[in-house]
């Protein structure tokens, strides 16, 4: 400690041993019971995060899991549209209760909030934080197993706060076959290895596609980096999601959470094993 110290930690860049280390983890609502919680990120937008965030909170409820989602992602939320969900969600004196969808599926997003889901949602970052943080200290999650957070893409504010206030199981790692995403992704690996956050596992979206006729897989963007990726990482858990038009239907129509195929129900087994 200096001989000049204030005593004020805030101001100060020293490293000295008065310094203490405060957690900035949030308890969850006194009534909430959540097991696990899983986030689903990426390093950009468009390769299907959401999509796969919702295929897991899928593969788990119809595996008797008691499954949660909460959409982080305040100022561009898909998830209740997914899930065919257009009901506001509810309160009482103990706090806000989350929307559930017609399989059991809890869930909290801005758009069951809004009167109107096409309104905007035009915050700053440090609103929108303390929304997400909200949304895990204000919501009464009932009974859950897994809880799966739809983060916004990058490194920014949502993914800084969500980090550092919940206490993450592990994260999932969302890219495409593209070089160029694959080395935005690499900056979400990074930042989770920073804050000491396991990785799960990877998901290649938009991977293949299949033939309808012969049934061979044609890589439409390039010969798929994931397996070398999630090597290079230390990465176990792999999948490959295809481009299907009627998966997409099933997100566009609301219809996602009864869709027949769903392909990450093996990937949910491999990463719920690393969890036990």
């Amino acid at each position: 400690m200096s001989d000049n110290c204030s005593h004020d930690c805030s101001s100060c860049s020293s490293n000295c041993s008065s310094r203490e280390k405060k957690s900035l983890i949030k308890k969850p609502h006194e009534f909430s019971d959540i097991k696990k919680v899983i986030a689903v990120v990426s390093g950009k937008g468009g390769v299907g995060k959401s999509m796969t965030c919702a295929l897991l909170a899928s593969a788990a409820q119809n595996k008797g899991k008691v499954t949660a989602i909460m959409d982080a992602d305040i100022t561009g939320p898909s998830i209740p549209r997914m899930f065919g969900v257009t009901e506001h969600a509810t309160g009482n004196e103990n706090g806000i209760l989350p929307v559930v969808t017609d399989g059991g599926i809890q869930l909290i997003s801005m758009n069951v909030l809004l009167d109107n889901e096409a309104e905007p949602v035009v915050w700053r970052g440090s609103l929108i934080s303390g929304t997400v943080q909200q949304f895990w200290t204000d919501v009464i999650w009932t009974g859950v197993d897994y809880m799966f957070i739809d983060m916004p893409p990058g490194t920014g504010d949502v993914p800084l706060t969500v980090f550092q206030s919940i206490p993450l199981d592990g994260i999932i790692i969302v890219t495409t076959p593209q070089d160029l995403v694959g080395m935005i992704v690499k900056k979400a690996v990074n930042m989770a290895q920073m804050m000491n956050v396991p990785i799960l596992g990877v998901v290649e979206n938009m991977s293949y596609i299949k033939c309808p006729d012969c049934g061979r897989k044609i890589s439409v963007f390039g010969e798929s980096g994931v397996d070398a990726f999630a090597l290079e990482n230390g990465i176990s858990a792999v999948a490959k999601l295809p481009i299907d038009r009627e998966l997409t239907k099933a997100a566009d129509n609301g219809t996602l959470e009864s869709f027949e195929n769903n392909y990450l129900s093996d990937f949910f087994d491999k990463i719920s094993k690393k969890l036990k």
